[in-house]
């Protein structure tokens, strides 16, 4: 399976567009990952364009909170509709099995060591005083934890968090990750 993990930065936040709405916002950085090729790639705003053609050969899109969040928000600005492409959503998993959310940072610490290196509202800090390549880390480094969590949970099953002092195990239903969808290849973009 040919798998694309991805995450977006904003140039702005909820509570300054009066929504909760992620289409209300809008994106100032994004990155995917390609497992293929092994790559990944950073873009800005201004180079969306340039993800079309990894994210259609994707078998499926791998994110956190990207079913509510990324997903949306990125066929905002996409050709076409990212909808019918097969979405695994490690956030929407482990609400479902856990029965409540978990923050990325959480989950990858206790579940590969692994940390964020800041938050969303530091990434729009960064954006509007032109630190433009402080949000390009910060969101590539996102989608490397979020990869790391993804392929724990896809070898082993479940994922782990911090309860108090200790760590509990999240078994995850990952049998629908496997399933390819079928579904014709998309061309938008013209790649």
């Amino acid at each position: 399976m040919r798998y694309v993990v991805f995450d977006l930065e904003t140039q702005n936040i909820f509570q300054e567009v009066g929504s909760s709405d992620p289409t209300a916002l809008d994106i100032s950085v994004a990155t995917a990952y390609d497992s293929e090729t092994d790559t990944y790639t950073t873009v800005t705003v201004d180079e969306l364009h340039k993800l079309w053609p990894i994210i259609e050969r994707a078998d499926a899109l791998v994110g956190y909170n990207s079913n509510h969040f990324d997903i949306p928000l990125l066929n905002k600005y996409y050709p076409g509709d990212l909808t019918s492409i097969k979405s695994i959503d490690l956030l929407e998993d482990i609400k479902n099995s856990l029965g409540r959310r978990l923050r990325l940072d959480s989950v990858a610490q206790a579940t590969v060591g692994a940390k964020k290196s800041a938050d969303g509202l530091q990434a729009v800090r960064w954006w509007r005083e032109g630190k433009i390549k402080e949000v390009m880390k910060y969101c590539e480094q996102d989608v490397k934890v979020t990869k790391q969590v993804f392929e724990y949970a896809r070898k082993h099953g479940h994922v782990k968090f911090k309860d108090g002092a200790r760590n509990r195990e999240i078994v995850l239903n990952t049998t629908h990750w496997e399933e390819l969808d079928g579904g014709a290849t998309m061309t938008h973009s013209l790649f």
